[in-house]
């Protein structure tokens, strides 16, 4: 196909991120570039410089394809400008940079991505292009993003304004206003990267007259794998990996493994709860913690573990460690809930309910090197046939062209 215009609008956009929803969208980006499409980012600057913890790495020059044009939206009054926006559903300050940016580029295709402190009201801001959204979170339906009720349990209905309060963010009087409503019929699509994720936004009450098209995230290809690579842990282990917060449920697992000792826990991220975890695994030599890590020593570490799990007590939407497993022909033990069940659906791994269900996951892929393997390689396979650069890329031009040929039609 003829190259396109792409503008790719996101919140965060790496290194200047907190979650995986700014890694997906570099992915993107490099994707189409690698594709000979002309790629801009725009991010908010103000809002990650705002957030970003002591020793974050700060917005500045970005290691990216060379191809990539990147627009960072300052505008010197960090506080003021995020308050704006958060309270107006509007760009506010950054309006006027947007709609330039808008209007210069000559887009073919605009997708928006995380729009928290972007604002909504700039999904209306350019109508001759095909107008996307890809639903990272759940922030359409929830202010603080991930279903996540006082931060301690999962969502079971909606509370926004007592659990914003909660949170220590003022309530968005503007989610209940027409704003919302009129912003979203912007939308010429939503991209949903799980049938879950999809649900749960109809079941919280999203209303939306665009289609919902479910496009699975996707996973450049693990780096070769070095011949006779040794293993990076000296004992047979089972890994996690992510941020050490509640609803990842790591405390559950290292629970676990006070009292498990087949094997080895390793791991790999750090977060909130990192100390506490330290605490209750104080005693348990077998329970390892090994800080944030690069993708290189993820993917070796994904390769030589009998399992990863994922123990997640929150809804996810689309873990990218799944997939990343997945990728090395590691199998998966994954909590029974969210998107995890139709992620694995029998090809890459074991879902679990309870703890007994947990532990004879992990003894079948310990004791049964055979299965282990088998379901992996059932995992790799599925990678290969569903969550490849190629993959994504076919399913998203396809909605691409059909949409443009209905705003041909249509004209």
């Amino acid at each position: 196909m003829q190259p396109l215009r792409f503008c790719l609008v996101t919140t965060f956009y790496p290194p200047s991120n907190f979650g995986g929803d700014g890694i997906s969208v570099q992915r993107l980006a490099v994707a189409l570039a690698e594709a000979g499409h002309h790629v801009e980012v725009v991010h908010a600057a103000d809002a990650y410089e705002m957030l970003r913890p002591a020793g974050g790495p700060a917005v500045g020059d970005y290691i990216d394809h060379p191809a990539i044009k990147h627009h960072n939206l300052r505008t010197g009054a960090q506080f003021l400008s995020n308050l704006i926006t958060q309270q107006t559903g509007g760009p506010g300050l950054k309006a006027g940079r947007l709609r330039a940016i808008f209007r210069e580029g000559n887009f073919d295709v605009i997708h928006f991505h995380n729009t928290s402190l972007i604002g909504l009201t700039a999904l209306g801001y350019e109508r001759g292009a095909v107008t996307l959204y890809t639903t990272h979170e759940h922030w359409l339906v929830c202010p603080m993003h991930v279903l996540w009720r006082y931060d301690d349990r999962p969502c079971p209905g909606k509370r926004c304004i007592r659990c914003s309060l909660h949170g220590h963010r003022p309530p968005q009087i503007w989610r209940y206003t027409k704003v919302f409503e009129k912003s979203l019929e912007n939308v010429d699509a939503f991209i949903v990267p799980s049938t879950f994720t999809r649900e749960k936004h109809l079941e919280f009450g999203l209303k939306v007259k665009s289609p919902m098209v479910h496009i699975p995230n996707f996973l450049p290809p693990p780096t070769t794998a070095v011949e006779h690579d040794p293993s990076p842990h000296s004992e047979p282990y089972f890994l996690f990996v992510g941020r050490l917060e509640q609803m990842k449920g790591a405390h559950l697992l290292v629970d676990v493994f006070t009292r498990y000792v087949g094997a080895n826990l390793l791991l790999a991220g750090s977060g909130d709860q990192e100390s506490s975890l330290k605490a209750l695994a104080e005693g348990h030599g077998h329970i390892c913690f090994l800080g944030s890590l690069d993708s290189a020593a993820i993917e070796r570490l994904m390769r030589h573990a009998i399992a990863l799990i994922v123990p997640s007590i929150g809804f996810e939407v689309f873990p990218t460690t799944v997939l990343e497993a997945n990728a090395q022909a590691t199998p998966v033990i994954a909590n029974r809930l969210g998107p995890l069940p139709e992620m694995l659906h029998g090809h890459g791994g074991i879902t679990y309910s309870d703890e007994s269900e947990l532990i004879a996951a992990m003894e079948k892929f310990r004791l049964d090197p055979a299965a282990r393997n088998a379901i992996g390689m059932r995992g790799r396979a599925r990678y290969m046939a569903e969550w490849t650069p190629e993959r994504h890329l076919t399913r998203y031009f396809d909605l691409i062209l059909k949409l443009q040929s209905e705003k041909v039609s249509f004209a």
